[in-house]
């Protein structure tokens, strides 16, 4: 047995009151009066035996109840394995609110059990200690030290929220709380479900401070999720069949069957079909959306599932543009071809300019950039050109018969693409489409039927890195390129071997192959639009920038919450930072003046915790080692005198004052009903 305070032992010095009482009080005599002596000697000595019986235990109660109390302050223990701290504790408890807390356990969800087991800790500690409350949401109150009083007024307000965190950044946050207190005794508690996903191996190595794990689990571990989606093309186009690709997972151990999945679209749900998931896979369907109208969309997926329905819903927006603007440079004249082709689809807006009179700054506007037949490529140009695609815009050229090579060399390498070398005036005739590619892919629907495909009488001779990253369109016979495309940062270059002039190429008279291909390289993209973020995880999306004057900011607007985003402009984009103040899954607008939407983002919640796999308490033991205590109690029991033991040992000073007053009342007892008259 130890003390927790052991200077009240010298108060022991005290059972000398007693004693002394008893020595001068009980030794003063009484008359006694009595009538007859015949059996006074008798009577004197049984009296005097008796009280000298009574006396001594009285002396006793008094002396083990002084005791008992002098012990009772003192605050005797059995030691536990931990080592017993004494004065004023800093106390943290993180309290998992994540989506995955809201499962059942075995009478409440796992949120009000996490609560629960938070007041019983508190409890367990005195008035005068600190207590840090830490949540997911990681806000700036739940940084500091507080009372006990606050601290249960804090942990009553904590809510479900869709921030997740790893455990390593928790520990982090309570170390940093723990050492801005003065208290020495710094100890920690995490309560949560303790998911795989987010438990770090190394987050319970080397660590100062007393950790304690408090693990949860719930009596069903079943979930389904729509886990993603992506359009099969990079770009969505107008009155034709879209294809989405929907991806659902089965988290739990068992078979999902008919779950319905349904497409929100246009202000109309359309039920898409039921789905059939075998336990722990991964099931992917496609969606057919038809797009009649340009502009911003909003799109919703839903499945149907329960209990954990936070990844039930899938949002998404995607745009389809109502004009698409191309840009000719010209050397020489317009092809009339060339111009034909555009104007024959009523979205497409083109201007031709000469290359000696180009408004470099403009580049930026264009889906699309030509080069028809150039004769060579300057150095600004060049460079403009360069910077032009790998911000995402789509460039074709189709060099001169007489071009300049050693200018085209330059430029070609600047752009990592094999370069031109000796023209060639032989006929080669196309043989091979690739029509796995972006620009052919679904635009034949029989790909065996014979195609018309265009035939050179004369053409460039192309270099062959294979470092360059070439992927070939059109092919030859003879195995060499016609038309090839290179990918450069966000955007797309393609170069063709041959000049566009019908002199030289027929291409312009090869309806089936050039209309197709023209369309299909103003709206392709090497990079994929992203047509949905993630709450956490995207904290900075991309937007074109139509900022003009210093004095307005870009805007971000939801359902329930308005907010200015950090804004950063990098030439023709803007970057815009959530910095966490996105909380609600859904449609959020950007724009500059209120009524007008530049922009529409869609954000979903992260799916991290859709993934139902847990630590046990001996995994948490294994990983943890001797650097945590588990503390796993049952769902009814108490942790207050759990957790008082675990920082007090097995405590008995509560014992000792009930001894204390048990031997007051054998006193009373003895000197209330036993007479020695």
């Amino acid at each position: 047995m130890q003390f927790l305070y052991p200077t009240f032992l010298y108060a022991l010095l005290a059972l000398a009151i007693p004693i002394i009482i008893h020595l001068f009080f009980f030794r003063r005599f009484k008359k006694v009066y009595f009538t007859n002596v015949k059996f006074l000697k008798e009577v004197k000595e049984e009296t005097s035996a008796r009280r000298k019986l009574r006396n001594f235990l009285v002396l006793l109660s008094r002396l083990l109840a002084l005791a008992c109390l002098i012990f009772a302050f003192a605050q005797p223990f059995l030691p536990q394995n931990s080592a017993v701290k004494k004065g004023e504790k800093s106390v943290s408890i993180f309290i998992d609110n994540s989506f995955s807390m809201s499962s059942l356990s075995e009478d409440v969800p796992l949120i009000e059990k996490a609560k629960q087991r938070a007041r019983e800790i508190i409890s367990a500690y005195n008035v005068e200690d600190r207590f840090q409350i830490l949540t997911n949401d990681f806000e700036g109150r739940h940084q500091r030290l507080v009372s006990k009083e606050d601290a249960l007024s804090l942990v009553d307000e904590v809510k479900i929220s869709p921030a997740v965190k790893e455990m390593s950044k928790v520990t982090t946050r309570q170390e940093q709380a723990l050492n801005s207190g003065i208290a020495d005794n710094k100890t920690a508690y995490i309560i949560s479900d303790f998911q795989k996903n987010i438990t770090d191996v190394q987050t319970f190595q080397d660590t100062l401070i007393d950790t304690n794990l408090v693990p949860l689990q719930s009596v069903q571990e079943k979930n389904i999720s729509l886990d993603s989606a992506w359009f099969d093309a990079p770009v969505q186009m107008m009155n034709q069949t879209n294809t989405l690709v929907v991806r659902v997972k089965n988290q739990s151990d068992e078979d999902a069957e008919n779950i319905r999945l349904s497409l929100k679209h246009e202000g109309q749900t359309k039920p898409i079909g039921t789905l059939n998931i075998p336990a722990r896979s991964v099931t992917t369907d496609t969606v057919n959306i038809t797009i009649l109208k340009t502009g911003w969309h909003e799109a919703e997926l839903n499945i149907t599932d329960y209990p954990i329905q936070f990844d039930d819903k899938y949002y998404f927006t995607f745009n389809v543009a109502e004009i698409i603007k191309v840009l000719i440079i010209n050397d020489g004249n317009p092809n009339s071809y060339l111009n034909a082709a555009f104007k024959g689809a009523g979205y497409f807006q083109v201007t031709n300019q000469s290359s000696k009179q180009l408004d470099y700054s403009k580049f930026a506007e264009y889906d699309l950039i030509v080069g028809n037949d150039l004769l060579s490529v300057s150095s600004g140009l060049g460079s403009e050109l360069k910077k032009y695609v790998s911000n995402g815009g789509n460039l074709t050229v189709f060099p001169a018969a007489n071009a300049n090579i050693g200018s085209f060399q330059s430029f070609l390498q600047n752009m990592s693409a094999n370069e031109l070398q000796a023209f060639e005036k032989q006929e080669r005739t196309v043989s091979d489409i690739n029509t796995e590619e972006f620009i052919f892919k679904d635009v034949y629907e029989n790909r065996n039927a014979a195609l018309k495909l265009p035939v050179t009488s004369s053409n460039f001779k192309m270099s062959s890195f294979a470092s360059r990253g070439q992927e070939r369109l059109l092919t030859y016979r003879d195995g060499t390129p016609f038309l090839s495309k290179y990918k450069l940062d966000q955007g797309n270059f393609y170069l063709c071997a041959a000049p566009l002039s019908e002199k030289h190429n027929n291409l312009v008279r090869n309806g089936e192959v050039f209309i197709p291909m023209l369309y299909k390289m103003a709206i392709s993209t090497a990079k994929d639009k992203t047509i949905a973020h993630i709450i956490g995880q995207d904290d900075v999306i991309e937007a074109d920038n139509f900022l003009t004057g210093s004095e307005m900011v870009y805007k971000l607007k939801g359902q329930s919450e308005e907010f200015i985003p950090e804004q950063k402009i990098i030439g023709s984009k803007v970057l815009l930072g959530t910095n966490n103040q996105i909380k609600e899954a859904g449609f959020y607008n950007l724009f500059l003046e209120q009524d007008e939407i530049l922009s529409k983002y869609a954000f979903n919640y992260d799916r991290k915790e859709s993934k139902l796999e847990y630590l046990n308490s001996a995994d948490l033991k294994e990983l943890g080692g001797d650097n945590v205590n588990i503390i796993d109690g049952t769902a009814t029991a108490n942790l207050t005198p759990i957790i008082g033991e675990r920082s007090q040992g097995t405590i008995l000073w509560r014992w000792f004052l009930i001894l204390a007053l048990v031997f007051l009342a054998i006193e009373v007892l003895l000197l209330r009903f036993w007479s020695v008259e």
